[in-house]
């Protein structure tokens, strides 16, 4: 009976937030906290507009994660300055790829991901060890009237693979956009607390906007289950100058200048941070990662009904209905640690 009467009091409320990614720049709770924050001021300038669109200044405050069903979503908390600055997302989920960056990669924006490659003398991007990426994405934004454009590129052991430009769109939830390719972002650059400008140590703590992405893990040549490494920086417009804005941070210092030059081995700590598969989850019912099962996470059941939304289908039967609402009663209050 008072599982019951909680169902039906959820009901009425059935309008409450729902724990779902939505493609907007922000964090939502559903991503759970931080994964990584930022510990070094910005040297990219610190933006003070506080627009969804056009930034002062690029920093990268905080990593937020989830895979869900068969995309990876990230949040890079911060900002993307809007003169064309690009976020480099470095990923690595298989084995081979490229721990030094070739320089026999698909041309894609202007040869921008070839222009951080060998060039010929044995140069390239170095990583650290145990991270060898295999796919690449880049998002940049800027122009009058502001516009977003995202490219991404296999990373394949011996070079080559296949890559391209993506498409375009704007800021904030109106602005954002999914490609057919399953690719999709949101962009919101309001955000102005954060790291300060600077080579010091910083906390960019607390901070939820930023860029927002969408990677559908088919694209990760390879890749069927397991964890994901990711490396993020931003890079100057050319892809030809780093900035000192990594996560996981640098532990202070300037920008790391030309990327061909650039080893990450050398600087202490990891330059990657690893985001688990969730294959152990002791509380698949807590959508919203708030630590219990409650009255938010039944309204992502009633939302979903009849559907077929992988989020919500608890029991894996491949539609949303009473089994997966009898199992979310089961687990209602406090989550396990």
């Amino acid at each position: 009976m008072q599982k019951h009467m909680m169902f039906v009091a959820a009901f009425a409320v059935v309008a409450a937030a729902q724990a779902q990614v939505a493609l907007d720049g922000v964090a939502e709770p559903i991503y759970g906290p931080a994964i990584s924050i930022q510990n070094t001021q910005t040297q990219f300038g610190d933006s003070t507009l506080g627009t969804i669109d056009y930034a002062g200044g690029s920093e990268l405050d905080a990593m937020y994660a989830r895979i869900d069903g068969p995309f990876l979503y990230l949040v890079l908390a911060g900002n993307l300055e809007s003169n064309f600055n690009k976020l480099e997302l470095f990923i690595d989920g298989v084995s081979g790829g490229q721990n030094k960056l070739r320089g026999n990669n698909p041309d894609v924006d202007f040869n921008g991901l070839n222009r951080m490659g060998d060039d010929g003398t044995g140069n390239g991007l170095l990583f650290d060890a145990a991270f060898s990426p295999d796919l690449w994405v880049s998002l940049t934004c800027g122009g009058s009237p502001f516009a977003v454009y995202m490219n991404q590129a296999q990373l394949l052991t011996k070079g080559l693979g296949t890559g391209g430009y993506l498409g375009t769109g704007g800021a904030g939830a109106a602005g954002a956009t999914t490609f057919k390719s399953g690719f999709g972002f949101g962009i919101n650059n309001s955000n102005i607390v954060g790291v300060g400008g600077g080579t010091g140590i910083g906390t960019g703590k607390g901070v939820l906007s930023g860029v927002e992405l969408q990677i559908p893990l088919s694209a990760i040549p390879g890749y069927t289950a397991g964890d994901i490494k990711v490396c993020a920086f931003i890079n100057g417009g050319g892809h030809d100058y780093c900035s000192n804005q990594f996560l996981p941070g640098l532990g202070g210092g300037p920008n790391l200048a030309e990327p061909r030059l650039v080893n990450l081995e050398a600087i202490p700590g990891d330059q990657f941070v690893t985001i688990s598969s969730g294959a152990a989850n002791p509380c698949p019912a807590d959508f919203d990662h708030d630590g219990s099962v409650g009255s938010t996470d039944l309204a992502t059941i009633l939302n979903a009904w009849g559907s077929a939304d992988a989020a919500a289908d608890l029991d894996g039967n491949g539609s949303v209905g009473s089994s997966d609402l009898a199992a979310l009663l089961n687990a209602w209050g406090t989550c396990p640690n």
